[in-house]
């Protein structure tokens, strides 16, 4: 099992394909490699590198409940380090949902680093930042108020993450409860704080001045609603937008098993894309 020391936390990472541009991809919510494997694969066997990670607090790497900044803007500074220690720089960066905001932070925060921009199932949205907040920060605060660390271990989420890497619990045991807190509550305001963005972690102005080109696939739930998408395609200078899944879904994720028939159809976009931005720059060289 490959591992790095990323910035002082060791995160599991995959690398498919040993030829061609680099392509980092990551999966929405706190999803393992595992749920961007497959693509990453078919990506890989049309002659490029594709990195999959398991990002801080995810999967098999280190919990790290730390940091000043938003977990998303930690994320994206944690995969620049990662692909700078593996040569894979610059890269293209994608991503669905919260792989999808960091991605566009990615760019916002390395431009020089960022090839282009392979995104899907944007998410934006009052009742999505809401909902989100909760889900990954806000349900946290009351738990480590009262049962201090103990109790955040025996929750779903991290007791999750302690039997995907076991060392987690002693990192997590050691932590100050009010430290924990003071930082969970810091992110759970960052993310509340998307609720009035075009998307969540990114502001108008922000959008504007990413440089990179990008494709858009948007998601098509309460979470991921199409009209994000198509904001963030307005507002990206040099983006397209390419609808893959029509049906919208009045739940607050449509049905993975749809995404997942269609995935044969979101790597040939992808890689068509590519092609055409990557033929685009040699031509302007």
């Amino acid at each position: 099992m490959p591992l790095a020391n990323v910035r002082g936390v060791t995160l599991h990472y995959e690398v498919f394909g040993s030829k061609g541009p680099w392509v980092a991809l990551s999966p929405g919510g706190r999803r393992a490699i595992e749920g961007v494997e497959s693509l990453a694969q078919r990506i890989a066997q049309d002659g490029h590198r594709v990195l999959v990670h398991d990002r801080r607090n995810c999967g098999q790497s280190d919990v790290a409940i730390e940091g000043r900044e938003s977990e998303y803007e930690i994320w994206a500074d944690d995969l620049h380090d990662l692909l700078r220690q593996l040569g894979g720089l610059p890269a293209w960066i994608g991503g669905s949902s919260s792989g999808c905001r960091m991605a566009l932070l990615f760019a916002m925060r390395h431009p020089q680093a960022t090839r282009g921009l392979l995104l899907w199932r944007v998410t934006g949205g009052g009742a999505a930042a809401k909902r989100l907040a909760q889900r990954y920060y806000g349900q946290y605060l009351p738990i480590a108020k009262k049962g201090g660390m103990a109790a955040i271990c025996a929750t779903e989420e991290f007791g999750e993450r302690i039997r995907e890497r076991p060392g987690n619990r002693e990192r997590l045991m050691k932590m100050d409860p009010v430290r924990f807190i003071e930082v969970m509550d810091n992110w759970h305001r960052n993310f509340l704080a998307g609720a009035d963005q075009p998307v969540i972690g990114a502001s108008e102005a922000e959008l504007k001045a990413v440089a990179a080109p990008a494709c858009i696939v948007p998601g098509n739930d309460l979470s991921h609603l199409r009209a994000v998408a198509d904001t963030l395609g307005r507002l990206l200078p040099d983006a397209e937008v390419h609808p893959l899944i029509t049906k919208q879904y009045d739940l607050d994720v449509a049905p993975r098993e749809e995404w997942n028939a269609r995935e044969g159809e979101l790597a040939a976009l992808f890689l068509d894309y590519m092609k055409r931005v990557e033929a685009r720059a040699t031509t302007a060289a």
